[in-house]
């Protein structure tokens, strides 16, 4: 049986605090464009931010195994 796929904060990908990256790696996508609707979102709504630092909270760092 697979492994279930998980989102861990990225190591490799890291900006700030590795969020854009671990979703990047984790929906296939490009971190810079996750790190470019991150900004957006800070801009337009207020809530980016808010919800980068939830997720720098709650989103575990990727094991070094991995």
């Amino acid at each position: 049986m697979t492994e279930p796929k998980r989102l861990f904060r990225s190591p490799r990908n890291r900006f700030l605090a590795g969020i854009a990256g671990g979703l990047a790696e984790y929906f296939g996508l490009d971190p810079t464009l996750i790190r470019f609707f991150w900004v957006i979102s800070g801009f337009m709504f207020g809530g980016g931010i808010i919800a980068y630092l939830i997720c720098w909270i709650i989103i575990p760092e990727e094991p070094s195994s991995y």
